[in-house]
């Protein structure tokens, strides 16, 4: 009968000695068959057994490592571990790539920055939503509005108006000054903006006032409202509405054509320039004559002085007929009237009485 045993150790072969010891004894006497005794009592107090002798074909047990084994920064090893974390980096090498990430950015804004200021100056204005005027000499209104009508009056274009009658007060209608223009004394006009008849006949040679008064008396005028200034280019414009008592009187009266004798004016001939422009400017626009348009409801006429021109001065002049007014714009220059703002003028005041 063998007998069991449990170590902790790895097991061993144990030495044959020549002297029996008493367990020994115990295992080898036959116990009785009757009764034999329990396999317990002969292992309780078992020999000591000698320690065996390391063999050379077993490895030791590994020990165990550490997971991570943190080196210094300051002393670093050649046969550091190969399972240790690297070396952190010193505070001040992170907050020098930190200072260069946001250099980096802060370049990346700003040549953004610099490449849309760039596409906005370089560009034609035109190019751009909300900057479609050209540098072209053009002058700066203020925004227009028309005047309130009175409780229940028709606009002068409207399905109801058939003369195209203005009920708005007219110097409403009146074409307000550009920025950085001053007023010019030439029109003479009451603080409510009317201007006497003697005084817009000024506008016209002597010997052809007296006429021209004759005709305003008997053709219904009732009304004459004026505004003018000077640019600093040395431009003046004069700006006249006529009112009447209806559409009629406005074709009957001669004081608006190529037969007008302007002050200081030898004659007058059609616009060269609005004449080739119309065609790309108005292309929608109804044209009745040469150097005339119907421009929203507007009978619109451009004129300049023929050349060689009286004096030192050159005068061009825009002749707006709409329902029962006449406008004037009149524009003299020394040398020659610059050809975009003059019809610019003329344009905006036709929409005003449009």
């Amino acid at each position: 009968m063998s007998s069991e045993q449990t170590t902790t150790g790895p097991e061993a072969e144990p030495t044959p000695s020549s002297e029996p010891t008493p367990a020994a004894e115990a295992v080898a006497e036959p116990a009785p068959a009757a009764e034999p005794a329990p396999a317990a009592e002969a292992v309780t107090e078992p020999a000591p057994l000698p320690e065996p002798a390391p063999s050379p074909d077993v490895a030791p047990e590994p020990v165990p490592v550490p997971e991570t084994v943190p080196v210094p920064a300051a002393a670093p090893s050649s046969e550091a571990s190969p399972w240790a974390a690297p070396p952190a980096p010193p505070k001040d090498r992170r907050a020098l790539r930190a200072a260069l990430r946001w250099t980096a950015a802060v370049a990346v804004f700003a040549a953004v920055g610099a490449g849309v200021a760039y596409g906005i100056t370089v560009p034609e204005r035109t190019d751009i939503p909300g900057l479609s005027t050209e540098g072209d000499g053009r002058w700066t209104f203020p925004q227009l509005s028309q005047p309130a009508l009175p409780a229940g009056a028709p606009l002068p274009q409207g399905p109801d108006n058939k003369d195209g009658t203005h009920y708005a007060q007219l110097t409403g209608l009146l074409l307000p000054a550009p920025q950085g223009a001053k007023a010019d004394d030439a029109v003479k006009a009451d603080k409510d903006g009317t201007v006497p008849v003697d005084s817009f006949l000024e506008e016209y040679a002597p010997e052809a006032r007296e006429k021209l008064k004759t005709s305003l008396e008997w053709d219904g005028l009732r009304q004459i409202v004026g505004r003018g200034w000077t640019t600093p280019d040395g431009t003046r414009t004069r700006v006249y509405l006529l009112r009447f008592h209806s559409s009629g009187f406005v074709d009957a009266f001669k004081g608006c054509d190529t037969n007008a004798q302007l002050n200081g004016v030898s004659a007058l001939d059609l616009d060269d320039v609005w004449s080739k422009a119309k065609n790309t400017q108005m292309n929608s626009t109804t044209l009745d004559f040469p150097g005339a348009a119907n421009f929203d409801g507007t009978d619109l006429s451009v004129y300049q002085e023929m050349k060689p021109v009286t004096g030192e001065e050159q005068t061009k002049v825009g002749c707006l007929r709409t329902g029962d007014v006449l406008g004037m714009v009149i524009q003299s220059r020394k040398g020659d009237v610059a050809p975009v703002p003059f019809h610019q003028t003329v344009i905006m005041q036709s929409q005003l009485l449009g």
